[in-house]
């Protein structure tokens, strides 16, 4: 008989899936390597961004620690130096409320003695005639006499010991005078004059000027 013909049988022909077991372990093979290569790429990231966090908490309790040491240290104070303190400042404020109730009683009394209040503006044009050295005497002279004039003062005796009626010239209204020195008086000054039970009349400076 002639040769025997291969006949395609079961047995001769190669195994299912035999021929892409190669090309199934090679990408098998790369896709594990992608794997491990993107694993340790994920894990150097994740320790990098550990990292960062832990570096930022370190800084925020090291600028914590400075601003709690740069916070002055308040020390408390023993009670008995508190109790001295809070002494002081009761008597401070009770001593100023003795104060203004002395300062209110004053005005009041004030107020009760006196008998006429006038207001006046005195011409002082004449000061300036006089030779410079004596302007502001002058001034003072003609203030005295325009008041002795306006308010009726009869001038004192000089031998008497208690005089009739006084004219005083409050330190507001010399100053006033002689602000400016001896040579240049004000041309005019505007007063407040008071008289009291007594017949003391008293020159102060009107309100405003």
């Amino acid at each position: 008989m002639g040769g025997s013909k291969n006949e395609r049988k079961s047995e001769n022909k190669p195994e299912e899936g035999a021929l892409d077991t190669n090309q199934d372990k090679s990408l098998e093979e790369e896709k594990s390597s992608k794997e491990t290569e993107e694993s340790h790429e994920v894990s150097e990231v994740t320790e990098t961004v550990i990292e960062e966090e832990k570096a930022e908490e370190i800084k925020a309790k090291i600028a914590e620690e400075e601003e709690e040491k740069a916070k002055p240290v308040e020390e408390e104070a023993p009670p008995e130096e508190i109790r001295e303190e809070v002494e002081e400042e009761a008597e401070k404020e009770e001593a100023a409320e003795e104060k203004e109730v002395e300062k209110e009683k004053r005005k009041e009394e004030a107020e009760e003695e006196i008998v006429e209040e006038r207001i006046y503006t005195i011409p002082l044009r004449r000061a300036w005639i006089s030779p410079r050295k004596k302007r502001a005497p002058r001034a003072v002279r003609i203030v005295r006499s325009f008041i002795e004039r306006h308010m009726k003062i009869e001038p004192g005796v000089k031998g008497e010991e208690e005089e009739t009626s006084r004219l005083v010239i409050s330190n507001e209204v010399n100053e006033k005078l002689w602000g400016r020195g001896i040579e240049k008086p004000p041309r005019k000054i505007r007063v407040r004059v008071v008289k009291d039970k007594e017949g003391t009349v008293t020159l102060y400076l009107a309100e405003g000027d």
